[in-house]
């Protein structure tokens, strides 16, 4: 890797950071010049337009939860574990860490457009890689006729992020899990087939790390 790639991830990462507990993505290259103490120059040249700074957060975002996703496949051997504790996962860090929920602003093809070519491209090729290992799993889990199952899990997913974020839902509640498990399975067309328990889900958050300590100079830069 680079030493441009490098200082690029690096931003990005700051730019996550500032945007931890943020409801609406208020985020703009001056800011980042400002919390990450590099060049105002550099960093226009990393993103030549703010919609390049937001597309290089969700592109981030998507390849995170890719890496997430090979790491269940080795950990769950079940599909129906495997989709069920994967979305846990991003509810759990959603929730615990204060992280800006993606779904906010993606999918959104208008802001795509306003985006450099390198950095729509990175995101739309992540993007759907990611959609594909959810369909692939979904499908795993047992074809059922009707319902696009896919579009039907995927959007309730995407409102369930932002609601429960905007909720302030507690992040180590089994209960939640439970319930957030339990819709899913329903939306697959497998009422027949059993969520985790809440004794799983607590055994689960126990192995789940601590909070993140959130520093608050850097939520003072987008806040103003």
């Amino acid at each position: 890797m680079g030493k441009w790639e490098r200082r690029g991830n690096f931003l990005v990462e700051v730019a996550q950071r500032c945007l931890r507990g943020q409801k609406t993505f208020g985020l703009c290259r001056s800011h980042l010049v400002e919390a990450s103490q590099i060049s105002k120059g550099t960093v226009y040249n990393h993103f030549t337009t703010e919609a390049d700074l937001m597309v290089a957060v969700a592109c981030s975002e998507y390849e995170y939860w890719l890496q997430q996703a090979k790491q269940d496949e080795i950990q769950y051997k079940d599909p129906l574990e495997r989709f069920i504790f994967h979305h846990c996962q991003r509810l759990y860090e959603v929730l615990s860490t204060n992280k800006f929920v993606i779904e906010r602003i993606m999918p959104n093809q208008a802001l795509l457009l306003l985006a450099t070519e390198f950095y729509r491209h990175g995101c739309e090729r992540r993007f759907d890689e990611y959609m594909q290992w959810n369909a692939k799993t979904i499908s795993a889990v047992g074809e059922v006729p009707g319902f696009d199952r896919v579009e039907l899990v995927m959007s309730y997913l995407r409102g369930a992020m932002i609601n429960t974020d905007d909720a302030c839902k507690a992040h180590d509640d089994p209960q939640l899990y439970y319930q957030f498990s339990y819709a899913l399975i329903h939306l697959m067309g497998h009422s027949d087939k059993r969520s985790p328990s809440k004794q799983q889900f607590a055994a689960w958050l126990s192995r789940q790390p601590s909070l993140e300590y959130e520093p608050e100079g850097l939520r003072r830069v987008v806040n103003g």
